[in-house]
Protein backbone atom coordinates (compact mmCIF):
# COMPACT_ATOMS: atom_id res chain seq x y z
CA UNK A 1 0.00 0.00 0.00
CA UNK A 2 1.23 3.64 -0.39
CA UNK A 3 2.00 5.80 2.25
CA UNK A 4 -1.36 7.32 4.09
CA UNK A 5 -1.56 10.41 5.99
CA UNK A 6 -1.64 8.56 9.28
CA UNK A 7 1.04 6.26 8.60
CA UNK A 8 2.69 5.57 11.95
CA UNK A 9 -0.22 6.83 14.25
CA UNK A 10 -1.32 4.50 16.99
CA UNK A 11 -5.11 4.73 17.71
CA UNK A 12 -6.45 2.58 20.46
CA UNK A 13 -10.20 1.71 19.60
CA UNK A 14 -12.29 1.63 22.82
CA UNK A 15 -15.35 2.11 21.11
CA UNK A 16 -18.98 0.00 20.44
CA UNK A 17 -22.11 0.01 17.91
CA UNK A 18 -21.31 1.94 14.92
CA UNK A 19 -20.50 5.80 15.03
CA UNK A 20 -16.96 5.06 17.12
CA UNK A 21 -16.00 2.44 15.16
CA UNK A 22 -17.07 3.88 11.74
CA UNK A 23 -14.99 6.82 12.92
CA UNK A 24 -11.91 4.44 13.83
CA UNK A 25 -12.32 2.86 10.55
CA UNK A 26 -11.62 6.00 9.00
CA UNK A 27 -9.00 6.95 10.63
CA UNK A 28 -7.59 2.88 9.51
CA UNK A 29 -8.25 3.74 5.91
CA UNK A 30 -5.82 6.74 6.58
CA UNK A 31 -3.01 4.67 7.55
CA UNK A 32 -3.51 4.58 10.82
CA UNK A 33 -2.38 1.57 13.33
CA UNK A 34 -6.03 0.75 15.16
CA UNK A 35 -5.90 -1.63 18.21
CA UNK A 36 -9.97 -2.89 17.95
CA UNK A 37 -10.35 -3.57 21.95
CA UNK A 38 -13.21 -5.50 22.34
CA UNK A 39 -14.78 -7.51 25.07
CA UNK A 40 -14.39 -11.08 25.17
CA UNK A 41 -18.01 -11.47 24.08
CA UNK A 42 -17.52 -9.34 21.40
CA UNK A 43 -18.99 -5.54 20.06
CA UNK A 44 -22.92 -6.18 19.44
CA UNK A 45 -22.36 -5.24 15.49
CA UNK A 46 -20.09 -8.67 15.73
CA UNK A 47 -23.40 -10.89 16.20
CA UNK A 48 -25.87 -9.03 14.44
CA UNK A 49 -27.25 -11.39 11.07
CA UNK A 50 -26.52 -12.15 8.34
CA UNK A 51 -22.99 -13.48 8.70
CA UNK A 52 -21.53 -16.93 7.50
CA UNK A 53 -19.10 -17.13 10.50
CA UNK A 54 -19.94 -16.73 14.48
CA UNK A 55 -18.53 -12.66 14.75
CA UNK A 56 -18.53 -11.83 11.34
CA UNK A 57 -21.67 -10.18 10.43
CA UNK A 58 -21.76 -7.62 7.56
CA UNK A 59 -21.76 -4.62 9.79
CA UNK A 60 -18.34 -5.79 10.90
CA UNK A 61 -16.66 -6.82 7.16
CA UNK A 62 -16.14 -3.12 6.65
CA UNK A 63 -16.77 -1.25 10.16
CA UNK A 64 -14.00 -3.08 11.59
CA UNK A 65 -11.62 -3.37 8.00
CA UNK A 66 -7.73 -1.82 8.95
CA UNK A 67 -7.75 -2.53 12.27
CA UNK A 68 -6.08 -4.98 14.63
CA UNK A 69 -8.40 -6.78 17.37
CA UNK A 70 -7.96 -7.54 20.69
CA UNK A 71 -10.66 -8.98 22.84
CA UNK A 72 -10.01 -8.46 26.58
CA UNK A 73 -11.94 -8.21 30.04
CA UNK A 74 -11.70 -5.38 31.39
CA UNK A 75 -13.22 -6.41 34.18
CA UNK A 76 -9.95 -8.34 35.21
CA UNK A 77 -7.11 -6.01 37.03
CA UNK A 78 -5.04 -7.83 34.16
CA UNK A 79 -7.30 -6.49 31.57
CA UNK A 80 -7.03 -3.19 32.62
CA UNK A 81 -3.15 -2.96 32.58
CA UNK A 82 -2.96 -4.62 29.16
CA UNK A 83 -4.93 -1.18 28.47
CA UNK A 84 -2.55 1.04 30.39
CA UNK A 85 -0.07 -0.54 28.93
CA UNK A 86 -1.17 0.18 25.08
CA UNK A 87 -1.77 3.66 25.74
CA UNK A 88 1.56 4.03 26.83
CA UNK A 89 2.89 3.39 23.36
CA UNK A 90 -0.64 5.10 21.46
CA UNK A 91 -1.39 8.41 19.74
CA UNK A 92 -4.76 8.48 20.62
CA UNK A 93 -7.58 6.85 22.15
CA UNK A 94 -11.16 7.10 21.16
CA UNK A 95 -14.01 5.58 23.30
CA UNK A 96 -17.60 6.07 23.72
CA UNK A 97 -17.99 4.44 27.17
CA UNK A 98 -20.02 5.95 29.85
CA UNK A 99 -17.88 8.36 32.19
CA UNK A 100 -19.33 6.33 35.33
CA UNK A 101 -17.94 3.12 33.62
CA UNK A 102 -14.71 4.71 32.26
CA UNK A 103 -13.98 5.91 35.53
CA UNK A 104 -14.50 1.88 37.59
CA UNK A 105 -12.37 0.86 34.92
CA UNK A 106 -9.86 3.34 36.01
CA UNK A 107 -9.68 4.06 32.48
CA UNK A 108 -10.97 7.69 32.27
CA UNK A 109 -8.93 10.92 30.81
CA UNK A 110 -6.77 11.93 34.03
CA UNK A 111 -5.93 8.14 34.47
CA UNK A 112 -5.00 7.37 31.23
CA UNK A 113 -3.52 10.70 30.46
CA UNK A 114 -1.15 10.88 33.35
CA UNK A 115 0.88 7.49 32.20
CA UNK A 116 0.77 8.89 28.45
CA UNK A 117 0.88 12.94 28.65
CA UNK A 118 1.06 13.10 25.18
CA UNK A 119 -1.90 11.12 24.36
CA UNK A 120 -4.86 12.51 22.48
CA UNK A 121 -8.34 11.37 24.79
CA UNK A 122 -10.95 12.13 22.48
CA UNK A 123 -14.38 10.53 24.02
CA UNK A 124 -18.12 10.91 22.54
CA UNK A 125 -20.60 10.66 24.42
CA UNK A 126 -24.50 11.55 24.33
CA UNK A 127 -24.97 14.88 25.92
CA UNK A 128 -22.17 17.42 26.76
CA UNK A 129 -20.19 16.53 30.29
CA UNK A 130 -21.21 19.96 31.77
CA UNK A 131 -24.84 19.89 31.22
CA UNK A 132 -28.50 18.12 33.02
CA UNK A 133 -28.33 15.89 30.33
CA UNK A 134 -24.98 13.77 30.92
CA UNK A 135 -25.81 11.02 32.37
CA UNK A 136 -28.77 10.35 29.90
CA UNK A 137 -28.68 6.95 27.59
CA UNK A 138 -28.23 8.10 23.77
CA UNK A 139 -28.82 6.24 20.82
CA UNK A 140 -29.49 7.47 17.23
CA UNK A 141 -33.28 7.26 17.14
CA UNK A 142 -32.85 9.42 20.50
CA UNK A 143 -30.95 11.83 19.66
CA UNK A 144 -32.74 12.56 16.33
CA UNK A 145 -35.46 13.22 18.55
CA UNK A 146 -33.93 15.66 21.35
CA UNK A 147 -31.59 17.50 18.80
CA UNK A 148 -34.99 18.49 16.37
CA UNK A 149 -34.43 16.36 13.56
CA UNK A 150 -37.10 14.03 13.56
CA UNK A 151 -39.73 16.95 14.67
CA UNK A 152 -38.93 18.73 11.11
CA UNK A 153 -40.36 16.17 9.00
CA UNK A 154 -43.70 17.45 10.88
CA UNK A 155 -43.77 19.81 8.41
CA UNK A 156 -43.54 17.61 5.76
CA UNK A 157 -45.37 14.56 7.10
CA UNK A 158 -47.55 15.65 9.57
CA UNK A 159 -46.24 13.75 11.94
CA UNK A 160 -42.15 13.03 13.43
CA UNK A 161 -40.04 10.70 11.64
CA UNK A 162 -36.37 9.55 12.11
CA UNK A 163 -34.06 9.37 8.97
CA UNK A 164 -33.93 5.76 7.63
CA UNK A 165 -30.56 6.29 8.59
CA UNK A 166 -28.31 6.25 11.87
CA UNK A 167 -27.57 9.66 10.87
CA UNK A 168 -26.91 11.08 14.56
CA UNK A 169 -24.04 8.16 14.80
CA UNK A 170 -22.61 9.12 11.53
CA UNK A 171 -22.47 12.36 11.48
CA UNK A 172 -21.02 12.32 15.02
CA UNK A 173 -18.37 9.57 13.42
CA UNK A 174 -17.29 12.36 11.18
CA UNK A 175 -16.95 15.08 13.77
CA UNK A 176 -14.84 12.74 15.64
CA UNK A 177 -12.54 11.91 12.83
CA UNK A 178 -12.03 15.96 12.20
CA UNK A 179 -11.50 16.45 15.73
CA UNK A 180 -8.83 13.80 16.02
CA UNK A 181 -7.32 15.12 13.07
CA UNK A 182 -6.72 18.32 13.98
CA UNK A 183 -5.77 17.53 17.94
CA UNK A 184 -2.78 15.64 16.11
CA UNK A 185 -1.97 18.86 14.14
CA UNK A 186 -2.01 20.71 17.51
CA UNK A 187 0.39 17.90 19.05
CA UNK A 188 2.93 18.21 15.75
CA UNK A 189 3.03 21.99 16.59
CA UNK A 190 2.92 22.06 20.29
CA UNK A 191 3.77 18.29 21.43
CA UNK A 192 0.99 18.93 23.61
CA UNK A 193 -2.23 16.15 23.59
CA UNK A 194 -5.22 17.25 24.69
CA UNK A 195 -8.71 15.55 25.74
CA UNK A 196 -11.94 16.27 23.27
CA UNK A 197 -15.55 15.67 23.97
CA UNK A 198 -17.81 14.94 21.02
CA UNK A 199 -21.52 14.99 22.24
CA UNK A 200 -24.07 13.77 19.86
CA UNK A 201 -26.76 16.12 20.98
CA UNK A 202 -24.96 19.13 20.50
CA UNK A 203 -23.59 18.02 17.00
CA UNK A 204 -26.69 17.10 15.67
CA UNK A 205 -28.61 21.22 16.72
CA UNK A 206 -25.31 22.33 14.72
CA UNK A 207 -25.21 20.04 12.00
CA UNK A 208 -29.36 21.44 11.73
CA UNK A 209 -29.16 24.45 12.39
CA UNK A 210 -26.71 25.10 9.40
CA UNK A 211 -29.91 25.69 7.17
CA UNK A 212 -32.36 25.91 9.57
CA UNK A 213 -31.57 29.07 11.76
CA UNK A 214 -32.47 31.16 9.13
CA UNK A 215 -34.56 34.30 10.22
CA UNK A 216 -33.51 33.21 14.29
CA UNK A 217 -30.33 33.91 13.39
CA UNK A 218 -30.85 37.60 14.33
CA UNK A 219 -31.79 38.75 17.65
CA UNK A 220 -34.59 39.90 17.92
CA UNK A 221 -35.35 37.35 15.11
CA UNK A 222 -35.99 38.43 11.30
CA UNK A 223 -38.08 35.54 11.10
CA UNK A 224 -38.44 31.88 12.31
CA UNK A 225 -36.29 28.77 12.41
CA UNK A 226 -36.69 26.69 9.59
CA UNK A 227 -35.82 26.51 5.96
CA UNK A 228 -39.41 27.12 3.71
CA UNK A 229 -37.96 25.75 0.31
CA UNK A 230 -36.97 22.45 2.60
CA UNK A 231 -40.27 22.10 4.81
CA UNK A 232 -43.01 21.74 2.48
CA UNK A 233 -44.47 18.07 1.55
CA UNK A 234 -44.24 19.19 -2.25
CA UNK A 235 -40.50 19.13 -1.83
CA UNK A 236 -40.00 15.29 -3.11
CA UNK A 237 -39.10 12.71 -5.88
CA UNK A 238 -41.86 13.09 -8.69
CA UNK A 239 -43.42 10.49 -10.30
CA UNK A 240 -42.61 10.09 -14.02
CA UNK A 241 -44.40 7.99 -16.82
CA UNK A 242 -41.82 4.85 -15.39
CA UNK A 243 -40.80 5.36 -12.43
CA UNK A 244 -39.48 8.30 -9.99
CA UNK A 245 -37.11 11.27 -10.27
CA UNK A 246 -35.38 14.10 -8.41
CA UNK A 247 -35.91 17.50 -10.49
CA UNK A 248 -34.22 20.83 -8.32
CA UNK A 249 -34.06 23.59 -11.05
CA UNK A 250 -32.47 26.58 -9.19
CA UNK A 251 -31.00 29.10 -10.60
CA UNK A 252 -33.03 31.70 -12.91
CA UNK A 253 -31.55 29.95 -15.96
CA UNK A 254 -33.09 27.02 -14.78
CA UNK A 255 -36.17 27.76 -14.47
CA UNK A 256 -36.27 29.69 -17.87
CA UNK A 257 -35.15 26.70 -19.51
CA UNK A 258 -37.44 24.65 -18.05
CA UNK A 259 -40.73 26.44 -17.94
CA UNK A 260 -39.82 26.37 -21.30
CA UNK A 261 -39.76 22.46 -21.66
CA UNK A 262 -42.52 22.30 -20.49
CA UNK A 263 -44.34 24.94 -22.94
CA UNK A 264 -45.24 27.53 -19.99
CA UNK A 265 -42.58 29.74 -20.72
CA UNK A 266 -44.90 33.00 -19.36
CA UNK A 267 -44.57 31.16 -15.43
CA UNK A 268 -40.38 32.80 -16.12
CA UNK A 269 -41.80 36.09 -15.69
CA UNK A 270 -44.54 35.31 -12.86
CA UNK A 271 -44.29 37.53 -10.13
CA UNK A 272 -44.31 34.31 -7.26
CA UNK A 273 -41.35 32.21 -9.47
CA UNK A 274 -39.26 35.17 -11.33
CA UNK A 275 -36.29 35.30 -8.09
CA UNK A 276 -34.95 33.14 -5.97
CA UNK A 277 -36.34 34.62 -2.47
CA UNK A 278 -39.67 34.74 -4.53
CA UNK A 279 -39.50 31.23 -5.30
CA UNK A 280 -38.85 29.91 -1.87
CA UNK A 281 -41.41 32.12 -0.33
CA UNK A 282 -43.46 30.35 -2.88
CA UNK A 283 -41.59 26.89 -2.40
CA UNK A 284 -44.94 24.70 -2.16
CA UNK A 285 -46.98 25.54 -5.51
CA UNK A 286 -43.84 25.99 -7.27
CA UNK A 287 -43.13 22.23 -6.14
CA UNK A 288 -46.36 21.10 -6.94
CA UNK A 289 -46.41 22.70 -10.50
CA UNK A 290 -42.94 20.78 -10.93
CA UNK A 291 -44.57 17.54 -10.01
CA UNK A 292 -47.26 18.34 -11.90
CA UNK A 293 -45.68 18.40 -15.09
CA UNK A 294 -42.89 15.60 -13.99
CA UNK A 295 -45.89 12.64 -14.78
CA UNK A 296 -46.37 13.35 -18.51
CA UNK A 297 -43.11 12.48 -19.32
CA UNK A 298 -40.41 9.75 -18.83
CA UNK A 299 -37.01 9.83 -16.36
CA UNK A 300 -34.84 9.28 -19.52
CA UNK A 301 -36.45 12.32 -21.19
CA UNK A 302 -36.04 14.59 -18.27
CA UNK A 303 -32.13 13.52 -17.32
CA UNK A 304 -31.83 13.87 -21.06
CA UNK A 305 -33.12 17.43 -20.75
CA UNK A 306 -31.54 18.39 -17.71
CA UNK A 307 -28.06 17.21 -18.48
CA UNK A 308 -28.31 19.56 -21.50
CA UNK A 309 -29.52 22.47 -19.48
CA UNK A 310 -27.24 22.07 -16.07
CA UNK A 311 -30.24 21.47 -13.78
CA UNK A 312 -29.70 19.00 -11.08
CA UNK A 313 -31.67 15.88 -11.74
CA UNK A 314 -31.44 12.19 -10.65
CA UNK A 315 -32.92 8.98 -11.48
CA UNK A 316 -34.57 7.16 -7.24
CA UNK A 317 -31.02 4.88 -6.77
CA UNK A 318 -32.34 1.31 -5.37
CA UNK A 319 -29.57 0.72 -3.17
CA UNK A 320 -30.08 -3.28 -4.64
CA UNK A 321 -28.97 -1.88 -7.86
CA UNK A 322 -25.37 -0.21 -7.35
CA UNK A 323 -23.77 -2.43 -9.61
CA UNK A 324 -25.87 -1.43 -11.93
CA UNK A 325 -25.36 2.49 -11.92
CA UNK A 326 -22.64 3.51 -14.66
CA UNK A 327 -20.48 6.20 -12.78
CA UNK A 328 -20.72 4.05 -9.76
CA UNK A 329 -19.36 1.08 -11.52
CA UNK A 330 -16.60 3.56 -13.52
CA UNK A 331 -14.77 4.83 -10.20
CA UNK A 332 -15.12 1.27 -8.44
CA UNK A 333 -16.68 2.51 -5.33
CA UNK A 334 -17.96 -0.72 -4.00
CA UNK A 335 -15.85 -3.85 -4.96
CA UNK A 336 -16.14 -7.47 -4.64
CA UNK A 337 -13.04 -8.56 -2.83
CA UNK A 338 -12.03 -11.78 -0.95
CA UNK A 339 -11.78 -11.96 2.69
CA UNK A 340 -9.42 -14.50 3.72
CA UNK A 341 -11.89 -16.30 6.25
CA UNK A 342 -15.34 -15.05 5.20
CA UNK A 343 -15.28 -15.26 1.51
CA UNK A 344 -16.20 -12.32 -1.12
CA UNK A 345 -17.99 -9.17 0.46
CA UNK A 346 -18.78 -5.87 -1.15
CA UNK A 347 -15.84 -3.54 0.37
CA UNK A 348 -16.84 0.39 0.13
CA UNK A 349 -13.66 1.95 -0.38
CA UNK A 350 -13.34 5.82 1.17
CA UNK A 351 -14.67 8.25 -1.83
CA UNK A 352 -12.34 10.88 -0.55
CA UNK A 353 -9.24 10.81 -3.33
CA UNK A 354 -5.45 12.40 -2.74
CA UNK A 355 -2.97 13.37 -4.96
CA UNK A 356 -0.07 12.47 -2.72
CA UNK A 357 -1.18 10.55 0.21
CA UNK A 358 -3.31 7.34 -0.34
CA UNK A 359 -6.63 5.72 1.89
CA UNK A 360 -6.94 1.78 1.23
CA UNK A 361 -7.38 -1.68 1.94
CA UNK A 362 -4.20 -2.60 4.21
CA UNK A 363 -5.76 -5.02 6.67
CA UNK A 364 -9.39 -7.27 6.21
CA UNK A 365 -12.16 -7.07 9.07
CA UNK A 366 -10.34 -8.92 11.78
CA UNK A 367 -11.95 -12.02 14.13
CA UNK A 368 -12.60 -11.44 17.42
CA UNK A 369 -9.34 -11.42 19.37
CA UNK A 370 -7.16 -12.04 15.97
CA UNK A 371 -4.14 -10.32 17.13
CA UNK A 372 -4.48 -10.59 20.45
CA UNK A 373 -1.31 -12.74 20.89
CA UNK A 374 0.36 -10.74 18.72
CA UNK A 375 -0.33 -7.32 20.44
CA UNK A 376 0.77 -8.87 23.79
CA UNK A 377 3.65 -10.14 22.42
CA UNK A 378 4.58 -6.04 21.00
CA UNK A 379 3.96 -5.30 24.72
CA UNK A 380 6.86 -7.31 26.51
CA UNK A 381 4.10 -10.28 27.62
CA UNK A 382 5.97 -13.40 27.63
CA UNK A 383 4.82 -16.62 25.83
CA UNK A 384 3.74 -18.15 29.46
CA UNK A 385 2.16 -15.00 30.62
CA UNK A 386 -0.42 -15.23 27.51
CA UNK A 387 -1.05 -18.48 27.85
CA UNK A 388 -2.07 -18.05 31.04
CA UNK A 389 -3.94 -15.09 30.24
CA UNK A 390 -5.86 -16.66 27.25
CA UNK A 391 -6.35 -20.12 29.03
CA UNK A 392 -8.25 -17.76 32.29
CA UNK A 393 -10.08 -15.75 29.88
CA UNK A 394 -8.82 -12.49 30.64
CA UNK A 395 -8.24 -12.01 26.69
CA UNK A 396 -9.62 -13.84 23.76
CA UNK A 397 -7.39 -15.30 21.11
CA UNK A 398 -8.03 -16.83 17.57
CA UNK A 399 -4.83 -16.87 16.54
Amino acid sequence: MEHGALDGIRIIDLTTVLMGPMATRMLGDHGADVIRVEPTTGDSTRNGVPSRNPGMSGFSLNLQRNKRSISIDLKDERGREVILELAKTADVLVTNMRAEALGRLGLDEDSVTSINPSLIYCRANGFAADGPYKDKAAYDDAIQAASGLAGLFTATTGRPTYVPAVIADKVTGLHIVQAVMAALIHRYRTGVGQHIEVPMFETMVSFNLVEHLRGAAFEPPEGAFGYERLLTPARRPYETVDGFVALLPYTDKNYEDFFGFIERPELANDKRFETHNARVANTSELYELIGEAAQYKTTGEWLEFCDEVSIPAAAVLDLAKLEEDPHLSQVDLVQIIDHPTEGKYRYVRDPVRYSESSTGLHRHAPRLGEHSTELLAELGYDRETITEMVREGVVTSTS
